[in-house]
């Protein structure tokens, strides 16, 4: 110990502090995501397809920045910047295999050589990262929940523009979740400006041929932004089952005057209970080729007067209650934005060229992914539904200290560490994972 380097604290002389305590980190659960993404193929799948236009020799590859970036957004490490203070930390030089990480520079200038064909490359990456984890747990339904989110925007950059419904500047996304997994399916950042229903036909269709190839049977929930004949058809048309929402108005209201009615006679002896009908009727919008079936619920909240309506549009054969209790679970997707949001910095939209921050938005959702895939294919139940933030505290965020020999690198955790147990197991599940690789 060398004493002119050691501090002494005036509370307690009994403590001292010196910075000789070798080669630590605070992220050792990373390897455990280092190796479910080998055990999945992941990091060679990566290796694999992803690659810029760029064809200058660099040191640091597009395909070992990539990995870098997803390691350190799920480790909450999400500016460029990050890269700088990370650079000899000895869990992100070991899980990327490499002496010292690509700097803030090298990163940005890795950002800024995206373009249109990473963004393909991304698509392909998405959907055989499918193939592998569907083929260790295969899914009988896909249940397609669409929505849209608002990403911020500063300055005047290529594509923002003012939303109306969020009465703010920014992109204007289009996202596709899997409502039963919580899986990021699809994204797409759009202009600011745009509806949400602007070619979310187009959009979708994909996911319901890949449905289709896998044998999966397809079904799609929407709210109201999501009305669209054009998206009604789409679905018809690929064997998709569907409930989405329809905005209020005086003909659907007319429509439903009997059961109002029925409603109002049943509580005119009590106005303070809460109340519900449900029933159901075929309409035909004037934008619509052919009629479909509407169904509706009309509700008296408690303490109210007022009735409430809900009316969805369906081509599914179930009985009015049971198909408005399947929308109305769609919220959840809501608590996924939110965590792509909070947990992932999934709308860190910085740069000025829309397609870079297209590509970065798709770099974040596959980090996301990735980690919904090792929450739920890796981690022990009693963690599963754990959010990411809390995952990250008892599982990621654990003390190491790397120890180097002739021949290996052994990394010792803390002692202390009260999750020995789930960091056991999650290793134990990953290694028993019956994985076909392409």
């Amino acid at each position: 110990m060398n004493i002119l380097n050691t501090l002494t604290l005036k509370s307690n002389r009994r403590i001292k502090i010196n910075f000789d305590g070798g080669d630590l980190s605070s992220d050792a659960g990373l390897l455990l995501l280092k190796e479910f993404a080998a055990k999945i193929g992941f990091i060679r799948l990566i290796k694999r397809i992803f690659k810029t236009n760029d064809k200058s020799i660099r040191f640091h590859k597009d395909d070992e920045n990539l990995m870098q970036m997803i390691y350190q957004i799920i480790a909450a490490y999400f500016e460029d910047d990050c890269a700088d203070e990370l650079t000899l930390d000895p869990v992100f030089n070991a899980i990327l295999e490499k002496d010292s990480l690509a700097s803030q520079p090298t990163l940005s200038r890795f950002f800024n050589r995206m373009d249109e064909d990473t963004l393909l490359q991304f698509d392909a990456i998405d959907k055989s990262l499918r193939n592998i984890i569907y083929a260790i747990r295969r899914p009988e339904h896909m249940l397609l929940d669409l929505d849209s989110t608002l990403f911020g925007t500063y300055g005047h950059q290529e594509g923002e523009g003012f939303n109306f419904h969020y009465q703010a500047h920014g992109y204007h996304p289009l996202l596709c979740y899997d409502g039963l997994t919580g899986d990021l399916l699809k994204a797409e950042l759009r202009d600011g400006t745009l509806h949400c229903s602007n070619n979310a036909d187009k959009f979708v269709e994909p996911l319901f041929q890949e449905c289709m190839e896998r044998g999966i049977k397809a079904y799609l929930r929407g709210d109201s932004g999501f009305s669209s004949p054009k998206l009604y058809k789409t679905c018809e048309m690929n064997g998709c089952s569907y409930a989405i929402r329809l905005k209020q108005n005086s003909s659907l209201i007319a429509l439903a005057s009997d059961k109002d009615e029925d409603l109002y006679k049943a509580i005119k002896d009590d106005q303070i209970s809460y109340a519900v009908t449900y029933g159901e009727f075929i309409y035909q919008a004037g934008s619509w080729e052919y009629p479909r079936r509407v169904v509706f619920k009309i509700e008296k909240p408690y303490g109210q007067l007022t009735h409430m309506y809900t009316f969805i549009v369906t081509n599914m054969d179930m009985e009015p209650c049971q198909i408005i209790r399947f929308y109305c679970v769609r919220g959840r997707m809501e608590n996924f934005i939110k965590e792509c949001k909070t947990g992932f910095d999934f709308a860190a939209v910085s740069s000025h060229s829309k397609v870079v921050n297209a590509n970065r938005m798709r770099l974040h959702m596959l980090a996301y992914n990735l980690f919904n895939w090792f929450r739920r294919l890796a981690l022990p139940a009693n963690m599963r539904k754990q959010q990411v933030n809390t995952i990250r505290l008892k599982l990621m965020k654990i003390a190491a200290r790397a120890v180097r020999s002739a021949r290996y690198i052994t990394f010792k955790l803390c002692s202390g560490c009260p999750y020995k147990k789930e960091f056991h197991r999650t290793l134990e599940n990953i290694q028993c994972l019956n994985v076909q690789l392409e």
